[in-house]
């Protein structure tokens, strides 16, 4: 699975600086942060799959892949802003925030499980990235956000290969698989991306889990439309194996959009 792109793929010297927009700079250095902690997913990944060898080394690409976007958004964020010290927030990050590298069982109760996670984790990065690629003005940011959107994309395809090759061991049921994508569609708001924003942004403030995500999901929820909504459903349902009609498609997509509107201007300015 090589890498479609390397940061020498990027147009640097086509960078605007009066383009940058504030508030996408702020979550960009957040996104670098958890990007570039692709590593300990790896580890954990490894774990639980201990016997087969063919996904390891998917995953261990796949970790070299995440990285590689860390580093993407670390250059541009660097561009733009000259005061920003990336090793030290990328360090108070890691110190702060941890997930479980040695366990060696999956959290989600089976592998099927972890995959339907999986899945659900690149469904929501490509949809976000698709969407900063669509509200950035700044043209290198953009570029760097369509090239992670379309990795994310490959990596669901990848996940979701090995979650059908899984599945008919496991075969968790429908309420099984629901409760798995929802939780972690829900996880999305929890430590790891407030305390990534908290690092990378807020560093003489003492972390305030709730106005640090506030502070993220502000700027992040207001790049979204309804078409990186339908999308990230589709794709979210087709890995619970729940595929849903073209109506009710666009019917889910319409509230999540009106809903994470709703968050982003009722989250504490």
């Amino acid at each position: 699975m090589p890498a479609p792109w390397s940061l020498d793929d990027i147009p640097w010297k086509d960078f605007e600086p009066a383009k940058v927009d504030p508030d996408l700079l702020r979550i960009a250095k957040a996104a670098s942060l958890v990007e570039r902690n692709a590593n300990d997913y790896a580890i954990y990944l490894c774990n639980i799959f201990d016997d087969n060898p063919e996904f390891q080394k998917i995953v261990h690409q796949w970790a070299r892949e995440e990285e590689q976007h860390g580093e993407a958004l670390r250059r541009w964020v660097e561009m733009a802003d000259a005061n920003f010290d990336f090793e030290k927030s990328f360090r108070r990050f890691t110190e702060g925030f941890r997930i479980p590298i040695d366990a060696d069982r999956s959290v989600r109760g089976s592998r099927t499980g972890e995959l339907i996670a999986r899945c659900v984790v690149e469904v929501g990065t490509s949809s976000y990235y698709s969407a900063l690629a669509d509200t950035s003005e700044e043209p290198v940011l953009e570029k760097i956000c369509r090239n992670i959107a379309s990795d994310e994309f490959r990596h669901y395809k990848l996940f979701y290969t090995y979650m059908q090759h899984y599945y008919p061991k496991d075969r968790p049921s429908i309420f099984a698989r629901l409760r798995i994508a929802l939780g972690r569609i829900l996880e999305s708001e929890d430590d790891e991306l407030a305390y990534a924003y908290f690092c990378a942004n807020d560093e003489a403030e003492p972390y305030v889990r709730k106005e640090s995500s506030s502070e993220y999901m502000r700027r992040a929820y207001r790049c979204y439309k309804p078409q990186h909504l339908e999308r990230a459903i589709a794709m979210t349902m087709k890995a619970s194996r729940l595929p849903l009609n073209d109506r009710l498609l666009r019917g889910l997509a319409w509230m999540a959009h009106r809903f994470l509107r709703w968050r982003a201007r009722s989250a504490p300015a």
